[in-house]
């Protein structure tokens, strides 16, 4: 079964900075082959929740109004991977952070328009 596996995660102080990254499980698995690829995450005792997409076709990018100007989504297609860099980060995101594809862009919002979650990394924001 496809799966992508996210990494980057971690320890970080207040206004620190993390990057995450994420790719497929497997070689035979091309993630350029899903229209958009979004970051969601899910902190304790919430529900998960959309944080960021990019597009393949044209590199258009959709932000949660809580990231907009801190975090920046991008994707490699020579890489098989997509990209989180999070700036400037507060302790209210904390959480674990996922990626998934969508065959879809227009449902990027959507968290069950998704397919071939990952286990998440955890990034935690504390002093």
């Amino acid at each position: 079964q496809a799966q992508l596996v996210e990494s980057g995660g971690g320890l970080v102080q207040p206004g620190g900075s993390l990057g995450l990254a994420c790719a497929p499980s497997g070689r035979s698995f091309t993630i350029y082959a899903n229209d958009i690829m979004g970051w969601f995450r899910q902190a304790p005792g919430k529900e998960r929740q959309f944080v960021a997409g990019v597009t393949w076709r044209n590199n258009r990018k959709y932000y949660a109004e809580s990231v907009k100007g801190r975090f920046a989504v991008s994707r490699v297609a020579a890489e098989n991977a997509v990209y989180l860099q999070k700036n400037n980060l507060k302790p209210e995101d904390t959480a674990i952070y996922y990626c998934a594809g969508n065959s879809d862009a227009s449902t990027y919002y959507d968290e069950s328009k998704y397919n071939d979650w990952g286990q998440g990394t955890q990034v935690t924001v504390s002093s």
